[in-house]
């Protein structure tokens, strides 16, 4: 019965995951011939550049939104319960608008003319270019992404109880040593969650790095996108690029996988 019950999933799984995963693999290992080929997945070493800028892009932006994240969702763990279903929706709303609609709005305020250098102006100071540069794609990133951080590290806060912080305390540990020594370690869960869901999308975005970053801070997304809708039109180079991007990815997710514990192994 329960065979027949996850039948529908295993074939939507097929359809939507395993099938488009081998299609980028056979695409990625084919040339314009039709036979076998490592061309296209050499040809990628060509834009190491690239990789490198959106790698580095995704962590600082995945850094930036867990300083922010993390004492907001403590704040947030920690007020009544009353207002915590208020300020979750403030929290959410972000992600129930449109990502084009939000990136457009941040061109308008980081243009030469915008709402940030306006302000500034009256102090006599710029106008500075802040559109068109990485510091504004990772700006993009933050906003966008920083609900991703902050829900699974709430979720985690929230399933501490309260006894074992307490317990902490009567056993000599200032508040400082109690964070550190248990309330971190037992939120590392949510922390490594929030981290996957926020770099995964910033590592592969187009839009963000197309709209904020200018022509001059291509990333990984806007290259694969180039190969498949471009002028360069390269259906097997974009499935390479794709494939290792794939590849980077599990691998840093293994590798966060291995600071995810649970919280029986934490508390011993």
């Amino acid at each position: 019965m329960k065979k027949r019950a996850a039948a529908p999933y295993i074939l939507l799984m097929a359809a939507f995951i395993i099938v488009p995963l081998l299609m980028v693999a056979y695409f990625a290992f084919t040339g314009s011939s039709g036979g076998f080929t490592l061309q296209n997945l050499a040809d990628v070493s060509q834009y190491n550049n690239i990789f490198y800028r959106s790698i580095k892009l995704a962590v600082i932006s995945t850094v930036i939104c867990l300083a922010i994240a993390y004492p907001l969702s403590m704040i947030l763990a920690r007020i009544d319960s009353r207002y915590q279903g208020i300020i979750l929706m403030v929290v959410m709303l972000p992600m129930w608008m449109n990502l084009l609609l939000m990136t457009y709005a941040w061109i308008t305020i980081l243009q030469k003319n915008g709402v940030i250098n306006s302000i500034l102006g009256l102090f006599g100071l710029g106008p500075y270019k802040l559109l068109n540069t990485q510091g504004a794609i990772v700006l993009g990133m933050v906003y966008n992404y920083l609900p991703f951080m902050i829900l699974p590290i709430y979720n985690s806060l929230t399933k501490i109880d309260a006894s074992i912080t307490e317990a902490a305390q009567d056993l000599g540990c200032n508040s400082v040593k109690a964070f550190l020594r248990v309330i971190f370690p037992l939120s590392i869960p949510g922390v490594m969650s929030g981290i996957t869901m926020v770099f995964v999308p910033a590592i592969s975005t187009f839009i963000i790095s197309r709209m904020l970053g200018g022509g001059s801070n291509i990333l990984i997304g806007d290259l694969i996108e180039m190969q498949f809708l471009g002028n360069a039109y390269n259906p097997y180079l974009g499935a390479a690029i794709s494939l290792i991007l794939m590849i980077i990815v599990l691998i840093i997710m293994t590798l966060l996988s291995r600071f995810d514990t649970d919280d029986d192994r934490v508390l011993m």
